[in-house]
């Protein structure tokens, strides 16, 4: 994993896609921090499938530090 400003974009945006509870949840505040940084989603990214390999190590790691789950492969498959 490297630092690339759009793949941690990119992965943050997902990850809250998937993940956020609500409008009240911790996770649905990464949208507002994602507008401060003017970051624009590309209209394809809708699943981890649609990441570059660095975005997709972001994204896991998200999951596991977030969630505890340890496989992301049921959502690679959405």
């Amino acid at each position: 994993m490297y630092y690339d400003s759009l793949d941690i974009c990119e992965a943050h945006y997902l990850f809250a896609s998937l993940f956020h509870g609500g409008q009240g949840c911790a996770i649905y505040a990464k949208f507002g921090q994602l507008d401060r940084l003017r970051f624009k989603p590309s209209s394809i990214l809708s699943k981890p499938a649609d990441l570059n390999p660095n975005a997709k190590e972001i994204f896991r790691s998200l999951v596991v530090n977030y969630c505890g789950i340890h496989s992301t492969f049921r959502h690679a498959q959405r």
